[in-house]
């Protein structure tokens, strides 16, 4: 009897250690989403945020790599329809100023119905301080209550007992403990933020909330990606600024995997450093910077100690003009190297030319023909080297000139350069067959050296091009 009870026991404890491993396994303790018992935080509503998981990466398709965390959704609700571009900030509390809410009212005011429609944005509050988050989600209810009930917005924390530890960290590069301690963390914000990110879009663009955002910056996006898709070359990331971790675009599909990158070597490095490694490991050799950069660091103070922080992106243009590809000609003599090209090129380049005669040019060839809707060109630095008499022309059917230079047989004047300057919109209300080349051309002779430092315009395509 003795016997069969010591074969009982054995057996109803290997039952007991396989069923362990298999509640363990499969337990959703062990996916995000769900949390540990935590106390109820005072002041503070909240509940637990479900994450709308994506299938398009081999990550979730199973249990591989849990990412053990949760959050608490402290405003707002996603849709469980995926939108086109999720956008996500993390933010915290800053000794000096504030720029989370002028950065939301930015991302927002800079976008059409249509274009808030097909984005979300997702902000986590990454400060363990109760009252500050108190305080700030106060403040985002009250300025952004349509885009919270629209699913537009969303604002979640996820608790300080998900977080490994951030101090006594290994010192890499000689940092301070501090700055260890602080960008260690950020990769941990990041890397939750883009976790819970990561099914909401088909792409997820990555801001700092410090930042202003470019006129109608999400259709700008949408022509970035389909000229790189049209091209079949790899991508894993797109810049849309050069500065940090602003203005990233992923393709959701690797949110997974950056989440899980970035956690695992939250303590090794800056967040955008890793970045740049985790692009390079998806193949993506050198970087894919696109110009000009649709946002712009506005904040003065870093959330690090509250430091002096004057970053500014020079290829930072705030207006709606998206310059097509093209090539730029002009048989005015040119000083040193501000070849024409640089007037239409996003950057703070331009031309500069010698003392322009009536007659004289500057034509803008497009690669692919298309609808022009407005057009501005700036001329002149700080009062000087104004042109003073020029006209402004559109033109069709692309011919070679005699000296090999390309132009168009026929072109339409639109209207003159007035005190240095020339803007116009709508205009295919009145021109509305597909242009091929934009021309400015002297009418007058003038002594002072001329400089053209912006030439923008928009276009729309046309199904007729001429």
């Amino acid at each position: 009897m003795r016997r069969h009870s010591k074969k009982k026991n054995v057996i109803l404890a290997m039952l007991l250690i396989a069923g362990g491993v298999y509640v363990i396994n499969h337990s959703d303790f062990l996916i995000s989403g769900l949390t540990k018992p935590h106390e109820a935080t005072p002041n503070e509503l909240s509940w637990e945020a479900e994450r709308l998981v994506s299938k398009e990466s081999w990550v979730e398709q199973g249990d591989y790599l849990p990412l053990n965390v949760s959050y608490q959704l402290l405003a707002g609700a996603p849709s469980t329809q995926q939108r086109y571009l999720s956008v996500g900030l993390s933010s915290v509390k800053r000794q000096k100023g504030s720029y989370l809410i002028p950065t939301l009212q930015s991302l927002f005011s800079q976008s059409s119905p249509e274009e808030r429609s097909s984005m979300v944005v997702v902000v986590l509050l990454a400060d363990f301080d109760v009252s500050w988050r108190v305080n700030t989600v106060r403040e985002i209810k009250t300025v952004f209550t349509a885009e919270l009930e629209q699913g537009h917005l969303v604002v979640l924390h996820v608790p300080e007992e998900w977080y490994p530890r951030v101090t006594g960290l290994k010192r890499n590069y000689n940092d301070a403990p501090e700055r260890v301690s602080f960008r260690s963390k950020q990769n941990l914000d990041y890397s939750f933020l883009i976790h819970y990110s990561a099914g909401l879009g088909q792409y997820y663009l990555q801001l700092e909330d410090d930042v202003s955002s470019a006129k109608n910056f999400l259709s700008s996006i949408k022509r970035h990606v389909e000229q790189q898709e049209a091209k079949k070359t790899t991508w894993a990331m797109l810049e849309f600024s050069a500065l940090g971790f602003i203005g990233k675009l992923y393709r959701s599909a690797h949110l997974p995997l950056l989440a899980r990158f970035l956690f695992l070597f939250y303590q090794e490095m800056p967040c955008d450093w890793l970045m740049s490694h985790f692009r390079e490991l998806l193949t993506q050799n050198k970087p894919i910077l696109l110009k000009p950069s649709l946002f712009q660091h506005m904040g003065t103070f870093s959330s690090f100690q509250g430091t002096y922080n004057k970053l500014k992106d020079k290829d930072f243009e705030e207006g709606l003009y998206s310059n097509p590809a093209a090539e730029v000609y002009s048989d005015m003599s040119t000083y040193q190297k501000h070849f024409p090209k640089l007037a239409w090129d996003a950057g703070e380049g331009f031309f500069w030319g010698r003392s322009p005669e009536k007659g004289n040019y500057l034509t803008v060839v497009f690669t692919d023909p298309a609808v022009v809707t407005e057009i501005f060109v700036e001329t002149g630095s700080g009062g000087k080297d104004l042109l003073e008499s020029a006209v402004v022309e559109i033109g069709h059917n692309v011919v070679t000139t005699e000296e090999e230079k390309k132009s168009c047989k026929e072109f339409q004047s639109v209207g003159t350069i007035e005190n240095g300057r020339f803007e116009m919109q709508e205009i295919d209300k009145k021109y509305n067959s597909a242009s091929s080349c934009l021309r400015i051309q002297v009418t007058a002779g003038q002594k002072d050296w001329l400089i053209i430092s912006k030439i923008r315009i928009t276009t729309k395509q046309s199904t007729h091009p001429q």
